[in-house]
């Protein structure tokens, strides 16, 4: 399934893409997707729905992030060895942890803002990984049941934010609109193997990014079994599983930034594509 939320800023509505790519209306089976919506058993009672006899959605709504209400919104940094190279970081040794705030959350197609006095703003796409079953200490050979579903992230970045000011990334990883979430969210059941998913980023017709989650560092399972040892995982808490090379910090002979006005178009295969305009904060 592609779980999906629709509608305008705050007032996004349940639904679910059908195979001819149609939006249905989910709001009298779940109040939103998220939380106890994404455990094993909702996921199952809406899977046996018959998708066709649900409401459907006329026209071309706004999109949604694909899950609501999130809880925490956890990152994993330079998880991608050709990534960690171009920018001149060590490999880590154990996978190193962020956070975005969920103020930062915003709909696949939504403006993303260059924050005031920003010079370095820059993009990753990213591998979400959506939990359903919660839980701590979780075992990697089981960490896979914890998945309610997979979506695209856009983890936006003020580099001089996160980088020169001094203290954690946090600052320049979650300001405003720096984490447009899905299109949709593809239940676990549709992504056999999380591990081998091409993942690209364009700007302005450009293709910077075009990688694959076969060179993770750390692998998804990993990623959710190391968490859990530090923290309770929760159903609905977004993880954000890191980015290939390609970024603007890493362009050679320069660094390149974006600025007002400029598109970003980015997807990973099966789980749908993100387009944004900039705009300036």
């Amino acid at each position: 399934m592609k779980l999906l939320r629709y509608g305008a800023v705050g007032q996004e509505r349940p639904g679910v893409l059908d195979e001819h790519g149609d939006i249905h209306d989910l709001s009298q089976h779940i109040a939103d997707v998220g939380g106890a919506a994404l455990l094993p058993d909702s996921i199952d009672r809406l899977r046996q729905l018959d998708i066709a006899s649900l409401p459907r959605v006329e026209g071309q709504p706004r999109l949604g992030a694909c899950v609501g209400g999130i809880g925490k919104f956890i990152c994993i940094g330079l998880n991608y060895a050709d990534h960690a190279a171009e920018t001149g970081a060590t490999i880590p040794e154990e996978p190193v942890v962020f956070s975005k705030w969920t103020s930062a959350v915003v709909g696949p197609n939504d403006d993303v803002e260059i924050p005031r006095g920003s010079q370095k703003t820059d993009w990753e796409v990213e591998l979400g990984v959506v939990i359903g079953q919660g839980g701590r200490y979780i075992a990697e050979q089981d960490a896979l049941r914890h998945v309610a579903g997979y979506c695209v992230i856009n983890d936006v970045s003020e580099r001089e934010f996160q980088i020169e000011r001094g203290g954690t990334w946090d600052k320049g990883k979650g300001c405003d609109t720096f984490g447009p979430t899905g299109p949709w969210l593809v239940t676990a059941d549709e992504v056999p193997d999380p591990q081998n998913l091409r993942l690209w980023l364009e700007v302005d017709g450009r293709r910077y990014q075009d990688g694959s989650t076969r060179t993770m560092i750390f692998s998804v399972a990993h990623i959710i079994s190391y968490l859990s040892r530090f923290m309770s995982l929760q159903p609905g808490d977004v993880i954000s599983t890191g980015t290939p090379p390609g970024v603007g910090m890493g362009q050679r002979p320069q660094p390149v930034y974006l600025r007002a006005g400029q598109t970003m178009r980015l997807g990973i295969d099966g789980l749908g594509e993100q387009r944004q305009t900039t705009v300036q904060a």
